[in-house]
């Protein structure tokens, strides 16, 4: 599981812009306003060379007793409780603060890795700028800016030391995990208790009854599973309790974790934006991925017709996915969804030999060749697999760095038809063939070839003149 860093500090010292730095967004606000950041922000973190999730926190005042910084300050504590390791950011340009110190003590007691990190420093000299904040006590500081990116790397590089590399056992490549997902109130719990055919999760008709993802594991006709019960995921802005709020967290990692993720939707509802949201970051983390549209039964014909025509408006972009129209409560379609899900497994698990899909490609291109790139066309010649769940095919060629989005699309249903990839994202990367005489240094004329050349001098000399 991708370990989680979270970044603290006072106010109005660069979380934020630290934050969008870390994942290459703007998803985090950022003015010169301290007490901007309220809420908590997670995202993926792509830089130091190691997968990780970042959450950016409010300014963090300890003290305070009450009000909206007291709130902020137990929203930090619950993520300081869940961190793998802690980035504290303190500011180059106000220098060490009573508050700092503070802050300093109270994660001191957390006993969790902790970084200290001198942002704003961009301009002054490392060992001027870090000396007054080894007072902390915290090791050695780190100086960075965070808007310019100086020593955000080498920062982030320090930080993910520790962590081992993500690896795939042979165990689990045999053992599918299935994260079951949605919005609060879905029926995310009962459609767990009805695959398992007991009552293992609380199930009431109440939105938040489930806090943290619970893994459980059960076997269905010989085959071994592990279903991953989450907490619905809410609208940023009607999220309310602080528990609930960090359930968020857990819900990604749930995803992050799985092989196979159910997407949860209430049939009763309409389709929202929040479940096109969660279904994008099923997408964005390359997940195999089942649409159960539950609560089908209490629907007239009119309804189901007008909720297939919202799901296929809504959730275009889920193509690949199977949709199955399910009763959770009473256990009706549980045997095709099951069904879906194993193929989706599959599916994500598939091995592509590379002869194959090479001559696919060919094909592919020999029915419809990429469009022209300024005077030349790039031109693919083979492809293999690079990775699995979701599926990679890097395609090598000349000039395919500048292929077209709409023929790596046409590329990529090439390759699901042909391999009947139901159920899982397929990804196509491109790698620029290099030039295989770039580094040939010229070799020196022999001797032959230099009289020849001094022959057609002095004859070009007769009959020009010069």
């Amino acid at each position: 599981m991708k370990p989680t860093i979270v970044i603290v500090g006072r106010p109005n010292v660069g979380k934020s812009t630290l934050f969008n730095r870390l994942t290459k967004t703007r998803d985090a606000l950022v003015a010169d306003l301290p007490g901007l950041t309220r809420d908590r922000h997670y995202g993926h973190g792509v830089i130091g060379g190691k997968p990780y999730l970042v959450v950016d926190t409010g300014g963090f005042e300890p003290v305070a007793k009450d009000g909206i910084l007291h709130e902020m300050a137990r929203q930090t504590l619950l993520a300081i409780d869940e961190a793998d390791a802690i980035v504290f950011l303190v500011d180059a340009r106000q220098g060490l603060t009573a508050q700092d110190k503070v802050i300093a003590d109270t994660l001191r007691k957390a006993a969790r890795p902790l970084w200290l990190a001198v942002n704003k420093a961009e301009g002054m000299r490392r060992e001027v700028v870090t000396a007054e904040f080894f007072e902390l006590g915290l090791g050695d500081p780190v100086a960075i800016s965070s808007s310019h990116g100086e020593g955000v790397h080498d920062l982030m590089e320090l930080v993910l030391e520790a962590f081992p590399e993500e690896k795939t056992d042979e165990a689990e490549v045999n053992h599918p995990k299935i994260a079951i997902v949605g919005r609060p109130n879905v029926g995310k719990s009962t459609l767990v208790n009805s695959l398992l055919g007991e009552e293992r999760m609380i199930a009431f008709d109440a939105p938040g009854t489930t806090r943290d993802s619970i893994y459980v594991d059960f076997e269905r006709d010989g085959k071994q599973f592990t279903l991953i019960d989450t907490a619905g995921v809410r609208k940023r802005g009607k999220v309310f309790e602080s528990i609930e709020k960090f359930s968020v967290i857990k819900t990604l990692q749930a995803i992050e974790d799985a092989n196979v993720v159910v997407l949860v939707v209430d049939a009763q509802l309409d389709i929202s934006e929040q479940d096109a949201h969660i279904a994008g970051f099923i997408l964005e983390a390359g997940r195999a991925l089942v649409v159960a549209v539950n609560k089908w039964d209490g629907l007239d014909n009119y309804s189901r017709e007008r909720i297939k025509a919202e799901l296929l408006r809504k959730l275009n972009f889920l193509s690949f996915a199977k949709m199955h129209h399910i009763s959770a409560l009473n256990g009706t379609g549980m045997a095709p969804l099951l069904k879906s899900i194993d193929m989706a497994y599959q599916a994500a698990m598939a091995k592509l030999p590379t002869p194959r899909l090479t001559r696919i490609l060919h094909d592919a291109v020999t029915a419809h060749q990429p469009p022209k790139s300024g005077p030349f066309r790039p031109t693919p010649r083979y492809a293999h697999q690079g990775g699995q769940n979701p599926p990679v095919i890097i395609v090598h060629g000349t000039g395919v760095m500048h292929i077209a989005d709409s023929y790596k699309r046409y590329l990529e249903n090439a390759f699901r038809q042909a391999f009947k990839l139901q159920g899982t994202p397929l990804r196509v990367q491109f790698k620029q063939g290099g030039n295989p005489f770039a580094d040939r240094k010229p070799k020196p004329p022999t001797l032959s070839e230099e009289n020849a050349r001094r022959r057609a001098k002095r004859t070009s000399k007769k009959r020009y003149g010069g």
